[in-house]
């Protein structure tokens, strides 16, 4: 039985990215060769790395707006360190929103190059909101903020109008809705939750935001070297791009940004409305800040665990359990995630008020 797949992270698939993929280990655009020991430089794969940095900037809608969409390594960990490296001028500083743990590390690693200063933050209450009342100092040269908390299941449904360049973290929550993506200076996204398998990161950068920061950038952490090789600067991760690649014709195919938007509200909706109505259930964010991606919620007595997590289980779930952070669980509803798997964990959880 194929399991009903709520992993974090990585995550489901589409089953047709599966197929393709497997295809092309096996052999790839019939050459005889697998996908894992072709050359980067050889024309079938340059044709990859083209087209899915093409196909970013049309689901984006950002074609022609100066953008350039990278694949690079590291995951969005490494994005924490080159933001500041590439941004931050010397003697300068730069804002941040606090509103989770990888927010929190993204703060870590930009102090290292200048002042840091936190707008707000939602740590004292267990990052269970979205701070709304802020202000960002004009004279900071980005301001940085993280779109969706994977692990505290929040997510940001509005951004900061600014006269500064506005950098944020989507790992968990790209090409998942609809937004204005030309108010973003730099997108950055792990690609293991709604794109593809770890191993590759996108970013996406406004060129003319960069090379001013009067700092010496070593070339494997400068985006301008990244974007005059075209990807390609060092060997990227081959496999996991070209998985990104399959997900994002397979959403492009599906109707784009917009289709998935109106299936991946159904989800969040229909699990919600049962944690709401469920007097064993109660969630764990605060209602205006749900995420449609990850949402987390709590038994309201824990003596109904032992029980709930053996139903659920039976019933075909993966990857429900939540966090060590916020304790309970998470129901992480990926693009590729089906309806009908979250009508699989509301069912479970209406059996379960039947039998208690």
């Amino acid at each position: 039985m194929k399991k009903h797949n709520y992993s974090a992270g990585p995550c489901i698939l589409p089953q047709e990215v599966f197929e393709k993929s497997a295809q092309a280990i096996l052999d790839f655009n019939n050459s005889g060769l697998s996908i894992l020991e072709i050359s980067h430089r050889s024309k079938d794969f340059v044709a990859v790395m083209e087209e899915a940095r093409a196909l970013v900037l049309e689901l984006l809608g950002l074609e022609g707006k100066g953008y350039q969409a990278l694949f690079l390594a590291g995951g969005a960990s490494l994005e924490f360190l080159m933001i500041p490296y590439n941004l931050m001028k010397v003697d300068g500083k730069a804002a941040y929103l606090d509103t989770g743990t990888w927010a929190n590390s993204a703060i870590k690693e930009a102090k290292h190059f200048g002042e840091t200063i936190v707008v707000a933050s939602s740590k004292s209450e267990n990052y269970n909101h979205i701070p709304k009342d802020y202000s960002i100092p004009t004279d900071a040269s980005y301001f940085h903020c993280t779109s969706n908390n994977t692990i505290f299941g929040t997510q940001m449904k509005s951004f900061p109008q600014v006269h500064i360049p506005l950098v944020c973290d989507m790992s968990s929550d790209i090409f998942s809705r609809t937004l204005d993506f030309s108010k973003f200076d730099i997108i950055y996204a792990g690609a293991q939750k709604n794109m593809g398998p770890a191993g590759t990161t996108l970013v996406v950068v406004k060129e003319d935001i960069l090379g001013k920061t009067g700092r010496t950038i070593p070339n494997m952490l400068d985006y301008q070297q990244h974007i005059a090789k075209e990807s390609m600067y060092n060997t990227p991760p081959v496999f996991p791009i070209y998985a990104s690649l399959l997900t994002l014709q397979w959403l492009k195919k599906l109707g784009g940004i917009a289709a998935i938007e109106k299936i991946n509200e159904a989800k969040a909706n229909l699990l919600y409305a049962e944690i709401d109505r469920n007097p064993l259930f109660k969630g764990a964010a605060a209602k205006e800040d749900r995420s449609t991606m990850n949402a987390t919620f709590l038994l309201v007595d824990e003596a109904h665990q032992e029980k709930f997590d053996s139903m659920w289980k039976a019933a075909g779930i993966s990857g429900l359990a939540g966090h060590r952070s916020v304790g309970g669980y998470r129901a992480s509803m990926y693009n590729a995630l089906p309806l009908e798997s979250v009508q699989v964990l509301v069912d479970v959880m209406q059996e379960l008020e039947k039998n208690i």
